[in-house]
Order: C-alpha cells, then structure tokens, then sequence
C-alpha cells in the first residue's frame, strides 16, 4: 500500500517527493512508513523495485481472451505492454533526475531475465495460432517484443504495428 501511493508520486516528484506525502496519498501515518522501511532511500529502492515487477503486467496479458481474434490479443498485448513500459520510464526517469539512483546498474543478463516471464506471456498468446504461423511461438515472441520495444522510434501506432507484425511489408498481390 505504501510502495503504490509512492509510485505515483515517485513518477511525478521523483526523489523530491517528501515521506509525508507517500503518508497522506496511502491514507496513513507518516510513522507507519518508517516502521516497514529504515529510511527514504528504502522507500525508494522499493518503489523501483515496484516499477521493475513484471508480474502485474504478465497478470494482465495472460488475461486477455484467448478466443479473440490473434490481431486483437496483439494489440492487447501491446498496449498493456506500452503502458507498463511508460511507468517505468516515467518512475525510473523521475528519480533518477532527482538524483536518486533507484535500481542500480542491472547485473549482466538481468534485463534479459526480468524479460523473459513477459515474452513468455505473449508467446502463449500466439500459441492458440501455432498451426499457421511462420515461426514458433517462442521466437514470434521475441520478434514482438522487439517491434514493441522499437515503435516509438520508428514511428509506429500499435495497430500499424499489428498490421505489420501479422501480414508482412508487401501487399499480398506484390510480386516477390
């Protein structure tokens, strides 16, 4: 309860954010805080912690309907995938341009590993698709992963990059 008031404003004031108003936007004392956190710094290391969790957002993606449509997963995917990604930049980017160095250099093959349990999400999926897909799940995963990592600066709107992902870049008329 503590660590979610504090992602808010954690995004908003980063580390300038004082323990009195993680106190009032949780509903409780400002003593409660220091009671399950030694000091600010822990506080804060947890909410990076917080905002590097991939649970929330596996939850949420293995949530999506498996009878939908493959295009309407993806862009499910995809936007619970944006909104998570935004969260942590804007959390991340906040505290460390306050001055706060949340989460430290990640150890080699950490990010890779803190990645993983989500490609996991989507290639399940895509698995209902296997039959007529190119690719395995698995990999397919990977390949979106790194579309939806890639959007922004390429310029892509989730539902172009469905498009793309799903049917290719020519025209299905085009000669090869």
């Amino acid at each position: 309860m503590i660590v979610e008031a504090a992602l808010d404003l954690a995004a908003e004031r980063g580390a300038a954010m004082s323990t009195l108003q993680v106190a009032l936007a949780a509903g409780i004392g400002e003593a409660t805080i220091f009671r399950a956190f030694r000091d600010k710094d822990e506080l804060l290391e947890a909410v990076a912690a917080e905002a590097l969790r991939p649970e929330p957002l596996v939850a949420a993606i293995a949530a999506i309907p498996l009878d939908q449509p493959l295009a309407a997963r993806l862009t499910d995917a995809a936007d619970l995938l944006a909104a998570h990604l935004h969260r942590l930049g804007t959390v991340l980017g906040a505290l460390h341009a306050s001055g706060h160095h949340a989460g430290r250099r990640p150890a080699p093959g950490q990010r890779e590993a803190a990645a993983e349990p989500a490609r996991d999400a989507l290639s399940r999926l895509l698995e209902p698709a296997r039959a007529s897909l190119r690719q395995p799940p698995e990999r397919l995963a990977e390949v979106f992963a790194g579309l939806l990592l890639a959007r922004a600066r390429i310029g892509l709107t989730t539902p172009e990059l469905v498009d793309l992902f799903l049917n290719g870049v020519t025209h299905r008329e085009a000669p090869a």
